[in-house]
């Protein structure tokens, strides 16, 4: 093993909570801190622990480093209680997301606003630079 580096995967957490955040259309910055610069995201996972309700017919999107590298648009019909959705980055390489500055993971809430709901992200990653 190379100095300075961990042998191990890692996974942070992110939460999006309606009644802490809102959920007017545009960016909101999911609380759970954040990813360091050279992170290389693998996996993850989007847990859905409340329904997401709105008036209308709105898509949740989720980045790091560029526009829905985490989570394509999704329908709110998909975020339904105890909803279980794979993430963009998923185990391969070509999906994977690579870090250029450290980043706080954000959603991205479009067509209408949230009027409800609650969901955590788990995002698995490594980190090769020292």
């Amino acid at each position: 093993m190379l100095q300075g580096l961990e042998n191990a995967k890692k996974v942070k957490y992110f939460e999006y909570d309606f009644s802490k955040e809102a959920g007017a259309v545009g960016d909101i910055t999911l609380r759970g801190g954040y990813l360091p610069e050279g992170a290389i995201v693998l996996d993850g996972k989007v847990h859905v622990q409340t329904a997401l309700t709105s008036g209308g017919s709105p898509t949740v999107a989720l980045k790091l480093q560029s526009a829905a590298d985490v989570l394509a648009a999704t329908a709110i019909a998909s975020l339904s209680l105890n909803a279980i959705l794979d993430t963009v980055p998923d185990g391969t390489a070509a999906n994977a997301v690579r870090l250029t500055a450290k980043r706080q993971l954000v959603a991205t809430v479009a067509t209408a606003a949230l009027t409800a709901g609650k969901f955590v992200v788990a995002v698995e990653y490594i980190v090769t630079t020292e």
